[in-house]
């Protein structure tokens, strides 16, 4: 998980940390814009800029090739993050900061591989069972040739 998200009430890049996989995000690579949010909020709503939207780099940040491969292949060159569900800017900027971590951190797991499988003996029996009594109901209705 991130740690040091919040220094001296302002947003600064964190590191994602686990066993096998590390990502740095510097400060550099987030940039924040506000602006004022639709929705309830009364006349709050219309002095403060309460919208967060925050926009990560991807060519900034440093992590093992592998991840950085995944990321941007899922996000492309930078990732944008609009939280806009909360009255207090801090607040949405804290949703922003998480919103944005628990994705890089998604596409940063390795995916598992499926292992295929082969249908079971009774499920490929009553496959089986079910064309033949479909193609007994269809030669029923045919037509027979008059004799």
């Amino acid at each position: 998980m991130c740690t040091n998200i919040l220094a001296n009430s302002s947003i600064w890049g964190c590191q994602l940390s686990e066993p096998k996989r590390r990502v740095e995000l510097p400060p550099a690579a987030l940039t924040w814009r506000f602006s004022r949010s639709s929705g309830p909020g009364g006349q709050h709503v219309n002095t403060s800029d309460s919208r967060v939207e925050l926009i990560c780099d991807l060519s900034q940040i440093t992590a093992e090739p592998a991840v950085l491969e995944r990321i941007t292949r899922r996000f492309g060159n930078e990732l944008r993050v609009v939280v806009s569900s909360q009255r207090s800017q801090l607040q949405n900027r804290r949703l922003a900061m998480e919103k944005l971590i628990n994705q890089l951190e998604k596409s940063a797991e390795v995916p598992h591989n499926r292992r295929a499988t082969k249908p079971t003996w009774s499920s490929v029996q009553k496959r089986l069972d079910h064309k033949r009594q479909a193609s007994l109901r269809k030669n029923a209705r045919r037509l027979k040739p008059e004799e």
